[in-house]
């Protein structure tokens, strides 16, 4: 690692670094955090910061609730949202900017663009874009679930050369190091595997929602993108000091040579899948070819509901994933189409409207 060679970088802070006990937010821990961000924008490097902290931040008032059900949560997220935005501000003698997206923002191309063209608009006129997923009225079909994956679509999304995870460890160890003494700090890794992730435990804090492995999950995302990816001790810190002078203070994870195109990484990791269509299982059509097409007779069963444009997941019978594509078909006609005895209709309707899936958007599943 050269010193701070990154032009734009995505800093991910958890709950437990915003208000570690429940109790409001502190500053006690993000300090450092602040004082890296704002050396890292007087040495020309920009900076996005994704915050989670919302919930644990608006905890305390509401302290007759012990087990809050989820609209209390809801609530709480936009009590502390409000609170964690007003702690940020306090820290940093530059403007900032408040965006809150959901996985339904993220996955829709449209919104999605217009996010990046947001991120991209705030860095160009200075502010610091603080990112978090919107608490407090996602539901379960449109919530991300954790901030790790999120900061990874955010790393994608404003072409960061990097993306720092700070974590209440110093990155990923060989075993869990709060239970095994023996446990050792892995400094390096230049692919994600099976093997990485059974090394990634469940999370150490009662804070937060992410665990080690959400923070590998998102590696994975952004390595693909290009991405340097770093797991910080976000607690200590002398993490910062070390990334400022070049130097690894946790576990780098070493991008792609060639990341996966934008629009390709777009369906792979970010766009999710509204529906599947099922082929044989000794199908053998080429989604790598110039002119992939997906016919009617290829298609055995369609499941869910999905519209012209949605994702669907291409899968043999078996269960075997063949890949991610955009629909050119709504499945209710898809499904009007496969119930017909004539084959010559099918082959009427697709001369006319073309082919199921079009080979300039499908990302291939390995």
């Amino acid at each position: 690692m050269a010193k701070l060679h990154w032009k734009r970088i995505v800093v991910k802070v958890g709950s437990a670094l915003i208000a570690p006990h429940k109790a409001g937010c502190s500053s006690h821990f993000l300090l450092g955090i602040a004082h890296f961000i704002a050396n890292c924008r007087a040495q020309g490097c920009q900076v996005v910061l994704v915050s989670s902290g919302s919930v644990a931040a608006g905890w305390h008032r509401f302290p007759e609730v012990n087990n809050p059900n989820v609209a209390t949560k809801k609530a709480m997220a936009a009590a502390g949202q409000a609170d964690m935005m007003a702690t940020w501000d306090k820290l940093f003698d530059f403007p900032s900017a408040q965006l809150l997206v959901t996985h339904g923002d993220l996955r829709d191309r449209e919104r999605y663009i217009s996010i990046k063209e947001t991120i991209f608009s705030l860095l160009e006129h200075g502010l610091l874009p603080i990112i978090n997923e919107n608490d407090a009225v996602t539901t379960d079909k449109l919530k991300v679930g954790d901030n790790d994956n999120l900061s990874a679509m955010v790393a994608a999304a404003a072409d960061a050369d990097a993306l720092i995870i700070c974590s209440d460890v110093k990155g990923l160890y060989t075993k869990n190091p709060n239970l095994d003494p023996n446990a050792k700090l892995i400094r390096q890794v230049s692919a994600i595997d099976e093997r990485i992730y059974q090394m990634a435990g469940g999370a150490t804090s009662d804070v937060g929602t992410g665990g080690m492995r959400t923070k590998i999950e998102a590696a994975e995302k952004a390595i693909s993108h290009g991405v340097e990816t770093v797991i910080v001790d976000g607690f200590d810190p002398d993490s910062f000091h070390q990334l400022l002078k070049g130097q690894n203070p946790g576990t780098l994870f070493s991008p792609f040579e060639k990341p996966m195109q934008e629009h390709l990484h777009w369906m792979t990791h970010t766009s999710q899948a509204q529906g599947e269509l099922i082929v044989e299982n000794d199908f053998e059509g080429d989604f790598e070819g110039e002119h992939t097409q997906l016919t009617s007779d290829d298609v055995v069963e369609v499941k869910g509901n999905f519209s012209v444009g949605d994702t669907v997941l291409v899968r043999k019978g078996d269960g075997t994933k063949l890949a991610k594509a955009k629909s050119n078909y709504s499945s209710c006609l898809l499904n009007f189409i496969t119930e017909q005895e004539d084959p010559d209709f099918a082959s009427d309707v697709q001369q006319k409207t073309g082919p199921i899936i079009s080979d300039k958007n499908i990302a291939i599943l390995e």
